[in-house]
């Protein structure tokens, strides 16, 4: 009885780390690659309301770098941050009534007109499986050592390794998980300073208009 048992909570384990890999890799596809070409695209095109919707964008998903650099350090603040930065993004792409009736007057044919409503809906999604799947991980805020608290360590390590051979092979130095931690640190308290001067100083005048967020 107990080794089935204990086998059952394995396979839930390896499960919930697969979908954990899986919010990551999804991440890197509709959270960094897509929306940097559609950035780029947008730039080349000179779509201004695309641009600016994808520049508010950039300045609201960089939460979930410094979640990253957060886990690294193992910091349990970046549980938090890495459960609220999907909320955010979602926010960030529906909130401006300018930018949704300016997107709704670009030609209907035109394929980055046509990719940028795709990767709204696309991005909503994965917003939502990973608000869902994250969920759990609000326990190891209280810093309560279960295994699926390291499944969202693994690919922040992971890419923390990588920057701290390049950090190595160009400045000489070592990149630790410390150095990553405070780094988040003190890109948290920035975010939170931009976010809150947003909050009492425009919004208040401009409400839901985006103007030069």
């Amino acid at each position: 009885m107990i080794s089935q048992q204990s086998k059952s909570l394995t396979v839930t384990e390896i499960s919930y780390r697969s979908l954990v890999w899986m919010i990551y890799r999804l991440g890197a596809t509709f959270g960094f690659g897509l929306p940097l070409v559609l950035f780029i695209w947008s730039v080349i095109q000179k779509e201004a309301s695309i641009k600016r919707l994808l520049s508010i964008y950039w300045k609201v998903a960089s939460l979930i770098v410094i979640s990253m650099l957060l886990l690294t350090g193992n910091s349990p603040i970046g549980y938090l941050t890495s459960f609220l930065s999907p909320l955010i993004m979602l926010t960030s792409v529906w909130f401006w009534i300018d930018l949704n009736e300016e997107l709704q007057e670009l030609p209907a044919r035109k394929p980055l007109t046509f990719l940028i409503k795709a990767w709204r809906w696309a991005l909503s999604t994965f917003c939502i499986f990973y608000l869902a799947i994250s969920f759990v991980s609000l326990n190891c805020i209280n810093g309560r050592e279960a295994g699926y608290c390291l499944y969202w360590r693994e690919a922040p390590l992971g890419l923390n390794q990588i920057i701290k051979n390049i950090f190595y092979f160009i400045f000489g130095a070592n990149w630790t998980e410390t150095l990553s931690a405070f780094i988040g640190y003190l890109a948290l308290i920035v975010y939170l300073v931009g976010l809150i001067q947003w909050a009492i100083t425009r919004f208040p005048k401009q409400g839901r208009i985006a103007g030069d967020f």
